[in-house]
């Protein structure tokens, strides 16, 4: 073998062996390419991306909805609660949002599937949004329907998206077929192999590209919020979605829809309490220790022991990740309000976030098809843990960021470290309050900071447990990661007091800190995943031959 070319012989008998299924060598030897992704893949991608239209359309205007009153030209409101009971309702919602996968993703792995799961999601999203646009228009703010208009609509739509975070990264990922890794010529000649983990991570990378093109759609409704009004801002998002949902009722008998496998989690409580009382080791839940040990007959494979196991790997991976999100969840409250506090130059507060999804858009293409591919040609191991370990240390970056410029906010005028909240800032003849005067496009580097975190880290996090977690409970251990997300928009919640002048510097530095630390500990306890991750389809041949 040399460069990746393979000595065959050459001849049209032998190129006919290619492809053909690929041994422990060749696993271990050749490089990996993607396998063929099909149409149906892209389709669902299309329409969980296109989803995102309305949820960054709609959420990113709420925290100026919920935060400032009506009246002020330069900062568009509507209930006037303010940035700490603003921060807090949109902490609750997240915090909703963010517990309710684990029982619909229990309904879609036990009894009704990934597409009617989808499906239900779908039409709880259609109905919140309809709700909010309804209750938005003045004269339904004028009869206190603002309140309880938002208030049903987050009920609703936290169980739409909260659900459909759970369900389409699996749903999505069935579409590629499960096969052994295949030994083929690529276009250069070359011998590769051909790597189903590889076309789940592409895969994966382009949905969450495409969600970000659809979270463009906070531009125009953040326009639209400041000059027509809030409704018009939520009813454009909302057409989009119900146009959304057309392709998959038209194209879904073409979908791979894996039935449910009924509900596996009773044998995996038992799996894992044999664990607990055998000092923490799986193994003495083998059918065959169970037998010789204890005479007892129990109903689960050894292979379904394997798959706790490594479906516990994931969850060990997913824990570490409430710090991540507590860190991310600043996008959607304070870093908003901090532009609010700088000088806008055209751009309202909360359309300057749009810079996020555009650097997830430039950076995305990048890391796949630049990085990646160069990485793996010269054999240097970029596995999801190192990735998820980088996503960590950008995202304290970008909140390290965060506080050098909140304190930059703090040491201008006209109200210094009470920005927008002093006389000083109030025009006399219109009333309008000015902002420190900061130029809100230092929030550039921010915004690409945590992109790049967002890429490298909740990509890898979804490709790992994905290809880590029981095929019949993916959807659930999906939905786990909610549940870390939850914890930490709880700890959002208890950092509300704080979320306020002057101590959003403190508040910032300390954030990024623990994301640092989050990071060493992270590699030092998961680094060996990595290699595990990478050797799955070489140890799976290994196994067929033994039983062979």
């Amino acid at each position: 073998m040399e460069n990746g070319k393979e000595k065959v012989g050459g001849s049209a008998e032998e190129e006919e062996f290619f492809p053909r299924d690929a041994t422990v060598e060749e696993i271990q030897t050749l490089i990996h390419e993607i396998q063929p992704i099909p149409t149906t893949a892209w389709l669902l991608a299309f329409t969980g991306a296109a989803t995102g239209v309305a949820r960054f359309g709609v959420t990113v205007a709420w925290q100026n909805y919920l935060q400032n009153p009506r009246g002020n030209p330069l900062l568009p409101g509507a209930l006037g609660l303010g940035q700490a009971k603003a921060t807090i309702i949109q902490n609750a919602f997240l915090f909703f949002q963010y517990l309710t996968p684990v029982p619909l993703a229990l309904l879609s792995d036990v009894w009704v599937g990934r597409y009617k799961a989808m499906l239900l999601c779908l039409g709880f999203l259609v109905s919140g949004y309809i709700v909010l646009v309804a209750t938005s228009i003045p004269s339904a703010l004028e009869h206190g329907a603002g309140i309880p208009g938002i208030a049903i609509t987050m009920v609703l739509v936290g169980l739409g998206h909260g659900g459909l975070s759970a369900v389409m990264y699996p749903f999505i990922a069935d579409q590629i077929p499960t096969t052994k890794p295949q030994v083929k010529r690529n276009k250069a000649g070359k011998l590769i192999v051909t790597d189903r983990k590889l076309s789940v991570q592409y895969l994966f990378n382009g949905y969450y590209w495409m969600a970000n093109i659809a979270s463009l759609s906070s531009i125009p409704t953040t326009l639209m919020e400041k000059h027509i009004d809030f409704w018009a801002a939520y009813l454009l998002p909302t057409c989009v979605l119900v146009v959304s949902v057309i392709p998959v009722l038209l194209w879904n008998r073409k979908l791979v829809k894996l039935p449910p496998e009924g509900n596996v989690l009773p044998h995996a409580g038992q799996v894992i309490m044999i664990a607990l009382r055998s000092q923490f080791r799986l193994s003495a839940a083998y059918p065959e220790y169970q037998e010789s040990h204890h005479r007892r007959t129990v109903p689960w494979t050894a292979s379904f022991v394997d798959e706790i196991r490594r479906g516990l790997k994931g969850c060990r991976v997913i824990t570490c990740f409430v710090i991540f999100w507590l860190c991310y969840n600043q996008t959607t409250n304070n870093i908003i309000s901090q532009a609010g506090q700088m000088k806008q130059q055209g751009v309202d507060n909360d359309t300057i976030q749009a810079l996020n999804p555009i650097a997830c858009i430039i950076l995305a293409p990048l890391i796949q098809g630049v990085i990646l591919p160069f990485l793996r040609r010269r054999r240097i191991p970029f596995g999801p843990i190192m990735r998820m370990t980088l996503g960590f240390l950008f995202i304290g970056a970008a909140i390290a960021y965060a506080a050098g410029l909140q304190k930059l906010i703090y040491s201008r005028g006209p109200c210094y470290q009470y920005p927008l909240d002093c006389p000083e800032a109030t025009h006399e003849s219109t009333g309008i309050r000015e902002p420190n005067d900061v130029s809100m496009w230092l929030q550039t580097p921010l915004q690409f900071l945590l992109a790049a975190g967002e890429i490298l880290g909740i990509v890898a996090l979804n490709e790992y447990t994905y290809s880590e977690a029981p095929p019949n409970i993916k959807t659930l251990v999906q939905a786990l990661q909610n549940v870390a997300a939850a914890i930490a928009a709880a700890l959002g919640i208890a950092l509300g007091p704080v979320s306020k002048d002057p101590s959003l510097v403190i508040m910032y530095a300390s954030l990024a800190g623990v994301s640092a630390l989050s990071a060493v500990i992270f590699w030092a306890i998961f680094r060996k995943y990595d290699a595990d991750f990478e050797n799955q389809d070489a140890e799976a041949i290994r196994v067929d031959e033994d039983r062979d």
